[in-house]
């Protein structure tokens, strides 16, 4: 059951606060609850206190080219025969 809640903010702020949501097509009301939501429920964060997400976009882009002709399948299969002992058979 949803109930209502009365804030204080200044006028600007609640501006621009309306037309984040109107971009975003949502509504103030929404943007408040996801925001109390994410307080309570925080996203769990890794040792360096970043989350998953952020973590993952903070690591190096690879610059790996290959060329046309490269067999991702045989190069998988020779990976996995090493791994699980069988490279001799290949």
């Amino acid at each position: 059951m949803k109930k209502r809640l009365n804030i204080t903010i200044e006028e600007i702020l609640l501006s621009k606060i309306k037309i984040n949501a109107n971009q975003n097509e949502t509504s103030v009301s929404n943007l408040v609850e996801k925001h109390f939501q994410a307080l309570v429920n925080p996203k769990p964060k890794l040792k360096n206190g970043l989350s998953l997400v952020e973590y993952m976009k903070s690591l190096p882009k690879s610059k790996i080219n290959f060329s046309e002709g490269y067999d991702w399948n045989e190069e998988y299969q020779k990976a996995k025969a090493i791994k699980l002992g069988y490279e001799d058979l290949l």
